[in-house]
């Protein structure tokens, strides 16, 4: 159950269509499901307002799919399925009409593709190669109903692709700054932008890059206002925070 089927139940107890006991017994039913290996969130888009994203990686083909026909079974659609191997995806495409995407490694049951947000939301990398944890970022936004601009390879290194796109960077409601190196492109944007940048650093550069740590450190330390900053890699977790500040 999620936040508009919640409001349609409250309105049909208001309206006399529901008994309020009727109303509380579907309200405590199963606020989970317990399937033994994984206990499903059924209430988290009654929190949230968005369903539980399945995290793909190290489970089996086996367990996701059982995932996957409970949630069929709730009424769920746009299940997203994140780091997600090509292997495990063709075993589950087996038994459930899956989409999948192989540069950012999502799996995507039941994809409506209706946006539920006014704004648009812009996703700019340094280089060419954050594009996987761009699309994983992109996607993810996508997928919860958020319209998406890609702004990629407009790093630092060549800043006036970036200046060249100054009208889409200021119309946007959010924005998801993607990159390796030294990540500069974060602080550049958050000082051009009027809306809330997250940085996301990605492990891609030479030894003292550290694996993403070195980016990571200076978006933390980012001189622009209104920068916050998500772990290395995590473009799903840039995704659905800018697409919560785009219906907000």
């Amino acid at each position: 159950m999620d936040k508009a089927q919640t409001y349609e139940m409250l309105l049909a107890v208001k309206e006399g269509k529901m008994s309020p006991e009727e109303a509380m017994l579907k309200l405590k039913l199963k606020p989970y499901c317990d399937l033994g290996y994984a206990k499903i969130d059924n209430h988290r888009g009654i929190r949230q307002g968005i369903h539980e994203v399945i995290f793909g990686e190290g489970k089996t083909s086996e367990q996701i799919i059982g995932i996957i026909e409970r949630m069929i079974e709730n009424g769920r659609k746009n299940i997203l399925i994140t780091r997600l191997k090509s292997e495990i995806a063709i075993e589950i495409q087996k038994s459930i009409a899956l989409e999948y995407k192989p540069v950012p490694n999502i799996g995507i049951v039941g994809k409506t593709e209706e946006v539920t947000a006014k704004g648009y939301i812009v996703v700019a990398t340094g280089g060419t190669s954050d594009l996987p944890v761009a699309e994983e970022a992109s996607v993810t936004a996508e997928v919860l109903g958020s319209r998406v601009e890609r702004l990629y390879d407009v790093g630092v290194a060549g800043i006036h692709r970036l200046l060249d796109k100054m009208e889409i960077i200021m119309g946007a409601r959010a924005i998801v700054a993607v990159a390796g190196m030294e990540g500069a492109l974060a602080s550049v944007i958050g000082g051009l932008a009027d809306c809330p940048v997250i940085a996301v650093p990605t492990s891609v550069g030479y030894g003292a890059s550290f694996g993403g740590v070195a980016a990571l450190l200076c978006m933390l330390n980012s001189c622009s206002s209104g920068v916050s900053v998500v772990n290395i890699d995590n473009g799903f977790g840039a995704g659905y925070l800018a697409n919560m500040i785009n219906h907000i």
